[in-house]
């Protein structure tokens, strides 16, 4: 018989138990590798290498196909200079490693704390054609408000109860059919310009749109879109830094 005369006295419920185990610590090695392919060698505090690096070793590099064309290869250092912000307006609050650091300056200009942001690629959010994702209602025919009040055209309070802006445009996410940002037409007294607020960040009112977590001294300095009509990855990550960092800050 094949069980006698072939295997003799060979374990087949251990040799399977132990493949299996095998297997399962290689798969660990192999995702908790590709896991390291961005955000490693690791770092302390102040930029230096750290000199616990974990068991694991950096895996090999790695190109990817972006979508809409480009490409990008990790891990590399290039790749993880570009997303590093270096000479922070920080300071340490204690000697040893992990505890919170302390800004220097504006910390909503210096964009760190809350306000801080992470240098996202400076392109525009495409959607499944190629196109930029999220565009002015003004600019699209085939969307209007359906339901619920329309803010455009009424007045935007600040955290302080004065009247800083009026909505002029609602910013839309095509794929998602929603708002993501309000756009602003600033009184003179307040700046001059037009700036975005995330609607998440707004609260629509029945005789206004209230903005609670900014100063009618701070919606000046909100950042502005490079190109009308069109907002970048960057742009938003800047601008929505400000408002969460106008919450404690402002």
């Amino acid at each position: 018989m094949v069980g006698v005369t072939f295997f003799g006295d060979f374990d087949l419920a251990s040799a399977a138990i132990w493949g299996f185990w095998l297997f399962f610590a290689g798969l660990i090695y192999y995702l908790q590798t590709e896991n390291m392919r961005e955000g490693y060698p690791l770092e302390m505090e102040d930029g230096s290498k750290s000199p616990n690096q974990g068991p694991f070793p950096l895996p090999k590099q790695k190109t990817f196909d972006t979508p809409h064309g480009g490409e990008v290869t990790v891990p590399s250092a290039e790749n993880e200079a570009a997303h590093r912000r270096d000479g922070l307006a920080l300071e340490k609050a204690a000697a040893s490693e992990g505890f919170p650091q302390v800004p220097t300056g504006d910390p909503m200009a210096d964009g760190v704390g809350p306000a801080s942001w992470v240098p996202r690629a400076d392109v525009p959010e495409m959607n499944a054609h190629g196109n930029p994702k999220i565009r002015p209602m003004s600019a699209l025919e085939d969307f209007s408000v359906s339901a619920g009040r329309d803010p455009r055209g009424m007045p935007v309070l600040s955290k302080d109860d004065q009247v800083v802006a009026h909505v002029s445009d609602l910013w839309i996410d095509e794929a998602e059919q929603e708002i993501r940002y309000l756009e602003l037409d600033l009184e003179a007294e307040h700046g001059s310009g037009k700036r975005l607020v995330p609607m998440t960040l707004s609260k629509v009112q029945p005789r206004w749109v209230m903005v609670a977590s900014l100063h009618s001294s701070r919606f000046n300095g909100v950042p502005q879109v490079r190109t009308a009509g069109q907002i970048t990855k960057l742009e938003e990550e800047k601008i929505s830094a400000w408002y969460a960092g106008g919450t404690l800050y402002s």
